[in-house]
């Protein structure tokens, strides 16, 4: 069964669900976003994972970030990769986050002829869809 798409959501690629990702995705719908939090080591481990990248443990809770980081590169794709859902050109970046991890994103209000290394940035959530329903996108506008 497909569902339509709501005018007032960006339709977007599917994003990645089940262990981990579900409870990512509930977190960003309340305008949160949160990564996983080691319980045994401290670490925030990023993308979402079912053990700690540093120390192999299982046990997470989910850390809030500050939401606030800087760009530390981006590019500008040229090519359609998902059938037009995205318009071209399209630019992604990749923020570090205060609090260490790397975030791939998209930029919001952010041109290429603005874009610049260190570029402070903070969150902000847009309302999506995908094949799996609507949810909230974090998106990174300049701080």
């Amino acid at each position: 069964m497909s569902q339509s798409t709501s005018p007032s959501r960006e339709k977007r690629p599917d994003r990645a669900l089940g262990a981990g990702h579900d409870d990512f995705w509930a977190w960003c719908g309340k305008g949160e976003l949160r990564l996983q939090h080691c319980a045994d080591c401290g670490k925030i481990t990023w993308p979402v994972a079912l053990a700690c990248e540093y120390c192999g443990h299982t046990s997470f809770d989910w850390k809030r970030m500050s939401g606030r980081g800087k760009i530390v590169s981006w590019c500008s794709f040229e090519r359609d990769y998902y059938a037009g859902l995205l318009p071209i050109p399209w630019m992604t970046i990749l923020v570090e986050l205060e609090e260490g991890p790397l975030f791939i994103s998209n930029p919001v209000d952010i041109t290429e002829q603005d874009i610049r290394f260190g570029m402070p940035v903070a969150v902000e959530f847009i309302a999506c869809e995908d094949s799996a329903g609507g949810f909230s996108l974090p998106v990174f506008r300049a701080a």
